[in-house]
């Protein structure tokens, strides 16, 4: 049960950051909704690191630094591309960032079994499903840019979560949470409040509040669960996608294509098998 929760928990968690983040990133702009959501999650997570104590020094530290990085970078492509893109498009292509990371692994010497291989080809097809727009020109473009975007998250998101898997069972939790909400206020918010380009409007505040708490709630969620089982909760999380995709739907009215809607199904069914998979005995 506590997997199950865990995992349910982190998808809703994580669709309310996608769903928040989109609608503050057209206001704003890809660049300030990171600053103030990356500032949100730092306040939140600070307190947590003191009280950790100890911290991760040599090799734990550099895979963490990565770790923040390609979580920023993700981010930022994310946000980027939920300016021109649907939101249900972006977070299907988003939520692959399990299978980047398995590809990586598979680079580094981790054997690829027959079925993962095929569940891996299954998410590439429903990538190429979800992304055939057919509308005019100026909306093909859109659409593509959004479409690069998203790929170029997961890629970042992958890299992220496989320097994570590097020293998960060696440093504190608080320690997996820190590295990108650091990296993400010294790069970007600082810069932008020392240029006095750290701008806000009023109806987005709320929308960047619920976005960086959500991030950090979601990741603690998962965290909780996967300590009954990481497969349960890692398939329930994956479904974050999915439950943008409704969202959008009802909140935003975006509609998507017969074909489009088998692709982003195609991806959360191959996300779902390919946790299983991976964490199967």
């Amino acid at each position: 049960m506590t997997a199950i929760i865990g995992g349910f928990g982190a998808a809703l968690c994580w669709t309310v950051a996608m769903l928040c983040s989109s609608r503050a990133s057209r206001d704003l702009g890809a660049f300030p909704t990171l600053a103030w959501v990356m500032a949100v999650g730092f306040v939140i997570v600070v307190p947590f690191v003191i009280v950790a104590g100890s911290h991760p020094t040599g090799v734990e530290a550099a895979w963490l630094f990565v770790a923040g990085a390609g979580n920023i970078v993700g981010l930022l492509f994310e946000y980027t591309a939920v300016r021109s893109g649907k939101v249900g498009i972006v977070a299907a292509i988003a939520s692959t960032e399990g299978a980047v990371a398995a590809l990586l692994s598979a680079f580094a010497g981790e054997p690829i079994s027959a079925g993962v291989a095929a569940v891996l080809a299954l998410i590439a097809t429903g990538i190429v499903l979800a992304s055939l727009e057919q509308t005019d020109d100026e909306a093909n473009r859109r659409s593509t840019k959004a479409i690069v975007f998203a790929s170029c998250a997961a890629l970042s998101f992958g890299v992220s979560l496989y320097s994570v898997g590097h020293v998960s069972g060696d440093v504190a939790f608080a320690w997996l949470l820190i590295p990108a909400r650091l990296v993400g206020v010294v790069v970007i918010t600082l810069p932008l409040a020392i240029r006095g380009t750290l701008r806000i409007a009023r109806r987005a505040t709320p929308l960047v509040v619920g976005a960086g708490v959500a991030e950090v709630f979601g990741i603690a969620s998962f965290a909780w669960g996967a300590q009954d089982s990481i497969g349960i909760t890692s398939v329930l999380g994956s479904q974050f996608a999915a439950f943008s995709a409704v969202g959008a739907y009802f909140f935003f009215g975006e509609r998507l294509r017969r074909i489009q809607v088998v692709g982003v199904a195609a991806i959360v069914i191959g996300v779902g098998l390919l946790a299983v998979l991976r964490t199967g005995p």
